[in-house]
């Protein structure tokens, strides 16, 4: 059976608003059944373990779908949300692949966690593919290669971009902006118009734009994991 993890955010406090973040729903629900609807072993996983903190606003009417519904219907999703894994337990070796949902919780611990930061270098490391979408490219900000060179240069990403930021009206809250960062860091950005699907991939590194991009970088990964097998 392949095995698949997913890493959540343990981060629930949007900046110095008083407002609550954490992950998206749609980001994390739609991948979900993806997995688990062909077979997968699905694990969740994040900093801190327990609850991960959903997003209340990728709850709200406007932000729902089909898949999110499903999940919020799901006892045995809702019992994995509540009991996700202390990331620091987790071997590579275990998974055939990892998933890492956005929302704006990551930009704060995972995207400056050492063991996140590990994790997805030995998963590069590895050969095996890796896929993060919407503010979760941001968490590859520190991750570098054997060679101590940033893991994005010279890479094709995607991620939420400046102008999808300024929409928001958060570019002065988040702690960096997911396109300015990946840039920096000597990355080749594209991207598509604002909340469109749009997933890049580079070898085995899938990277989507938003949530709108989480189910089709699913299934980039999906794809990929099936040629890794065969």
């Amino acid at each position: 059976m392949t095995k698949v993890l997913m890493v959540l955010t343990s981060h629930d406090q949007l900046g110095d608003t008083g407002r609550k973040t954490g992950f998206w729903l749609e980001e994390l629900a739609t991948p979900y059944y993806r997995f688990r609807d062909a077979g997968w072993e699905v694990t969740l996983a994040s900093p801190q373990g327990g609850r991960a903190p959903l997003d209340p606003k990728s709850d709200e009417p406007d932000s729902q779908t089909d898949q999110t519904r499903r999940f919020t219907a799901d006892a045995e999703a809702e019992r994995q949300l509540a009991t996700t894994v202390r990331l620091d337990s987790v071997a590579v070796a275990d998974y055939d692949t990892v998933f890492y949902p956005g929302g704006h919780g990551p930009l704060w611990d995972l995207a400056e966690d050492d063991t996140s930061i590990r994790l997805i270098e030995q998963v590069v490391a590895a050969g095996k593919p890796i896929a993060l979408v919407c503010h979760a490219p941001g968490v590859l900000r520190h991750c570098v290669t054997p060679d101590g060179e940033p893991l994005v240069s010279g890479r094709r990403v995607t991620g939420f971009t400046d102008s999808e930021e300024e929409y928001m009206g958060l570019t002065k809250v988040v702690p960096f902006l997911v396109e300015d960062e990946l840039v920096a860091k000597g990355a080749d950005f594209s991207k598509a118009g604002n909340f469109e699907p749009y997933v890049v991939s580079d070898g085995l590194l899938v990277t989507g734009q938003n949530p709108a991009s989480s189910g089709p970088a699913a299934d980039q990964l999906m794809s990929l994991v099936g040629r890794s097998d065969g």
